[in-house]
């Protein structure tokens, strides 16, 4: 998996951007069929109802020119209105579909498809750094130039009606081509334009004026490969400082420091890849800007040199005016659509790197092993989790850089069990190895004596209920965020917010568990402190009701004497549940049955509080007394 532009990534063939493309297609087809239908006949409807109006006309025009019959004239007239008024309704209909489906689709393109992965991928690939880069280089290539899904459907979108239009107008035009030239006196040269080579020169040349757009415009459009690197980092530059000063979390700093005209915008200046005097504007004005000005006046010429021929044709006497008013229209439009058929082929070869890199990251493969043994449900909670000679390196680690070694513990059921140890020492290792996001480099894990790796991983990790350092909620009501989901038992939800200490914040709350935390959906959303968010995050943990329950420095944010309540009182309701804390603050270890202290990686100390405060060469004694100094 790569994360910044490479050699392969520019070195696209045209072969491998059309099966690209075609994969891409396929990918949207089965995410949204719905889509294909609504653009299709949007396009369809697109190309006739031109056509119609074309050929209506042109008979209307050659009863005018001929013999003026007041039945055929009503005839003609009523058929246009009725013909138009109908594909001109269904045209409005397909149109207002596909402007429905295209909001739809865009969300998927943009957000669902990676969404996806990042939902299924293996945790070690999701916390690599080198992922977050990646689905940030294909998001900001989306949003920036368009490049990637979302361009597939927009090059689809565009190229389906020119093909109709080159069907419709082929149609349409053949009579230009098989009525010829009356061999009269009159004639003169004009006769001429009835040898085959006629028309297949006026092909070629439009052909060719075509082709000649076309190249300037894919030559126009491969510029945003190279530009690609340097907007995505003008994008970083704008959202870290263009917007500063209206993120409200920063207003403090912003204010006292006078941040924002100090240093946000001095650096957003120097490094404004978007300003007119930036490598990337001159880039665009000088290649791109000029390419594309060339692809749109060389599409013009095509109009002259049709009118031309079909001029000199008439005027030799081949068909009347009305056909006239049918072979330009005809062939105009159909040439029309040959741009932009070959324009879209163009941008297919453009969004080739960009597919490429997108289908790279979709692509990449999970490695964790998948078990198929079932957990045991069991009403005891009677589970039974042994770490055995486990050690653990995080993968692009230096050589012997361990985060774990050697660890060894086994959980007694319905324990409570301290983790502390200073900041590095592997503790929240230890935490997502019990809860398998990660495998261990050495060693097992077993739950009932098993390799957790045997066990399906859902079901495994049903039996935890975390609540960790880094937790987040969500800026929907309280009841979902307590339940994490979107239906749940609102007796439990409350029941579990006062067991957290929440109880009388709960009270006051004006919708009770209806009520929105946060005011990014809700205007009359609730804005919580840092305890209090991490009450509802214990009361979260609560309702899960698992038989291990982990708790990574959940009151962090709390003082020591609110930090104590919570411990005692969440001590009564784990009940049988097997307790697992992290703590920086050793009055905690007090409440547990076993402490277990880490020191570089390894578990230097077991025991109970009253044991290893006694040992004073012991490290629990040096953290016991570096805390107690502070509150003597």
């Amino acid at each position: 998996m790569k994360n910044e532009t490479s050699q392969d990534d520019a070195q696209v063939t045209v072969g491998r951007a059309w099966r690209l493309e075609w994969r891409a297609l396929r990918l949207c087809w089965r995410l949204r069929p719905a889509w294909f239908v609504a653009t299709v006949g949007d396009a369809l409807m697109k190309a006739a109802l031109p056509y119609a109006t074309i050929w209506f006309s042109a008979r209307l025009i050659d009863e005018l020119a001929g013999a003026r019959d007041p039945a055929r004239l009503r005839m003609w007239v009523l058929l246009i209105l009725a013909v138009g008024a109908a594909l001109g309704l269904a045209a409005a209909v397909f149109a207002r579909w596909r402007d429905a489906e295209d909001e739809a689709m865009e969300l998927v393109a943009r957000q669902q498809v990676t969404a996806d992965k990042l939902s299924t991928v293996d945790f070690p690939i999701l916390d690599d750094q080198r992922t977050s880069d990646v689905v940030a280089h294909i998001l900001q290539s989306d949003r920036m130039a368009g490049k990637g899904l979302r361009n597939v459907t927009l090059t689809f979108g565009r190229a389906l009606p020119g093909i109709f239009q080159i069907t419709g107008g082929a149609a349409l035009s053949v009579g230009l081509f098989t009525s010829p030239v009356p061999g009269t006196p009159d004639a003169g040269w004009l006769v001429a334009l009835n040898h085959p080579m006629a028309g297949a020169a006026l092909f070629a040349l439009l052909i060719a004026d075509v082709a000649l757009s076309s190249l300037c415009y894919a030559k126009s459009s491969m510029v945003w490969f190279r530009f690609d690197d340097m907007g995505r980092f003008g994008n970083r530059v704008f959202r870290s400082f263009g917007l500063l000063f209206r993120d409200r979390r920063r207003a403090l700093d912003l204010r006292m420091y006078r941040q924002y005209e100090r240093v946000a915008l001095p650096f957003w200046k120097t490094n404004n890849t978007f300003g007119v005097h930036a490598k990337s504007y001159r880039m665009i004005t000088r290649v791109m800007g000029p390419l594309a000005a060339l692809s749109a006046g060389v599409s013009a010429l095509p109009v002259g040199v049709i009118y031309a021929f079909v001029c000199l044709k008439a005027w030799g006497g081949a068909f009347g005016v009305g056909a006239v008013t049918q072979y330009v229209g005809a062939i105009t439009t159909m040439f029309a659509g040959v741009h932009t058929v070959l324009n879209q082929a163009g941008e297919i070869r453009a969004n080739g790197p960009f597919l490429q890199r997108l289908f790279a990251f979709l692509d990449t493969p999970n490695t964790m092993y998948q078990g198929t043994l079932t957990t045991e449900k069991r009403s005891d909670r009677e589970y039974d989790v042994e770490f055995r000679d486990v050690s653990f390196r995080y993968p692009g680690a230096p050589e012997g850089v361990w985060a774990l070694r050697h660890a060894n513990v086994k959980f007694r059921v319905g324990s409570r069990l301290a983790v502390v140890g200073e900041n590095g020492s592997g503790k929240t290792t230890f935490i997502k190895l019990l809860c398998r996001l990660y495998d261990p480099t050495e060693g097992q894990i077993l739950l009932n004596g098993i390799d957790v790796r045997k066990y399906r991983y859902d079901e495994y990790m049903r039996i935890f209920a975390v609540v960790f350092q880094d937790f987040r909620l969500l800026a929907l009501p309280l009841g979902q965020n307590v339940a994490g989901s979107a239906s749940y038992d609102p007796a439990l939800a409350a029941r579990c917010l006062r067991d957290a200490d929440f109880g009388e914040r709960f009270a006051s709350l004006p919708h009770g568990l209806d009520t929105f935390l946060y005011r990014e959906l809700d205007p009359d959303g609730v804005e919580i402190s840092g305890g209090e968010a991490q009450k509802i995050a214990i009361a979260r943990a609560l309702y899960r009701d698992a038989p291990f329950i982990v708790l990574d420095e959940p009151t962090a944010a709390l003082d020591p004497v609110a930090e104590a309540e919570i411990y005692e009182r969440f001590d009564r309701i784990a009940l049988d549940r097997t307790a697992v804390y992290i703590s920086h603050r050793l009055s905690s270890c007090r409440f547990c049955d076993e402490v277990a202290v880490f020191d570089h990686g390894r578990i230097v100390q077991t025991g109970t509080h009253d044991q290893l405060v006694a040992d004073r060469s012991g490290k629990y004694y040096e953290l016991w007394h570096a805390q107690a100094q502070y509150y003597a």
